[in-house]
């Protein structure tokens, strides 16, 4: 049995990851479930599969009443960073959003465990501090994102210096196709629409911004080792392949299946073995044509430069980038400021703000907490 905790159990990936683990109650067990504040779903979860420890991060949120047999229910972020570290456990599945992740990603690799990594922002954000917690506790990262498991899949049994490039897919999001003068008005509902995934609300944002492209290319060069002239990003629409990787011989190797973060978690909690999970959709080549390919719109969508400049300078830039980009979605969800504002907080907060190479965690906390008050106050002039 293959015991599993998952940071983020109320949430899209982590409800994802609960429907894996109820169709495979004899390869997998639950020992913790936590969640910021959705106690009552939380309880629920709780009370279908009773795992040893349930956490609810927000102190300020009650425990549900009712006794759950077996399980202990807990509260705050230590409690959270001890389920990460329990020995007892052999994958955490970090879901979280935000850079709230990358404690808890610190906590999972320092204990050896096995993280399978949904929190793209913990390597945005403290990329150097995560691979060096990584080699201090012998723990190993999975990916969950669709595209890093592609790369990941298509990398078994292959060397490292055999890379030429790898090339990340983008769905294009709701607004694919729209010109840059068409976007100023839309709002949050629209970019709340997604044509291909059903993800959660700040995730779809920065799909129909493709900052998320942008976090996943710097997650590429911290997770394979690989300059940022060596990553490169498409649009898909389909969100059939969800990468590609180059070789040096001039072979390209693809990895395709329906969209679905089911295939991903599976394919991590049990890394590098294969279930068989006979819910997951057999692909139809002809019933899924055809696939097609598209030049990002840099004009239309500056946030993909934007990250990926960031992640050029290199230091705390990415988690600037970060920071500014979680204030500036949440003010478009809130209605505060418009869709087109998002790279306009971002780029100014990256202006305003050094690029120096973080020591240590306390160094990305504080660079995150100036980010965010400045992309704050940035947003309110907008």
């Amino acid at each position: 049995m293959i015991r599993v905790a998952i940071l983020g159990s109320t949430g899209s990936i982590g409800r994802s990851a609960l429907a894996v683990v109820r169709r495979h109650p004899d390869r997998f067990q639950l020992k913790a479930l936590v969640a910021n504040r959705s106690a009552a779903t939380l309880a629920a979860q709780v009370a279908e599969f009773r795992p040893a420890t349930a956490v609810l991060c927000d102190e300020s949120v009650e425990a549900p009443s009712g006794q759950h047999e077996g399980t202990m229910w807990r509260r705050g972020i230590d409690a959270m960073l001890e389920v990460s570290a329990d020995p007892d456990v052999d994958v955490v599945l970090n879901s979280l959003v935000g850079a709230a992740g990358l404690r808890p990603t610190l906590a999972a690799l320092e204990a050896g465990h096995r993280l399978a990594l949904a929190n793209k922002e913990s390597l945005v954000a403290g990329g150097a501090l995560v691979l060096s917690a990584a080699e201090r506790g012998g723990g190993e990262i999975v990916p969950i994102d669709s595209e890093h498991s592609a790369i990941l899949q298509c990398l078994q049994g292959t060397r490292g210096d055999d890379v030429q490039r790898v090339t990340l897919t983008a769905s294009g999001g709701p607004f694919r196709g729209r010109r840059a003068q068409d976007l100023a008005d839309v709002k949050a509902a629209a970019a709340l629409r997604h044509p291909t995934w059903d993800m959660g609300a700040k995730i779809t944002i920065d799909s129909a911004t493709l900052a998320n492209k942008a976090l996943e290319v710097v997650e590429a060069h911290f997770l394979y080792g690989l300059g940022y002239d060596r990553i490169a990003a498409v649009v898909h629409p389909q969100s059939v392949i969800h990468s590609f990787v180059e070789f040096v011989d001039g072979s390209v190797l693809a990895q395709l299946g329906f969209p679905t973060m089911e295939l991903p978690i599976l394919y991590a909690l049990d890394y590098p073995n294969r279930v068989d999970d006979k819910a997951l959709r057999t692909y139809d080549p002809v019933r899924s044509s055809p696939l097609t390919f598209e030049e990002i719109d840099h004009e239309a969508f500056p946030m993909f430069s934007l990250g990926v400049e960031a992640g050029r300078r290199s230091g705390c830039a990415p988690a600037v980038y970060n920071a500014g980009n979680e204030i500036a979605v949440q003010a478009f969800l809130e209605d505060r400021i418009r869709f087109t504002g998002i790279p306009e907080v971002v780029r100014r907060t990256m202006d305003r703000i050094g690029a120096d190479e973080p020591r240590d965690l306390d160094d990305v906390i504080a660079v995150d907490a100036a980010a965010r008050a400045v992309a704050a106050e940035e947003g309110r002039k907008s």
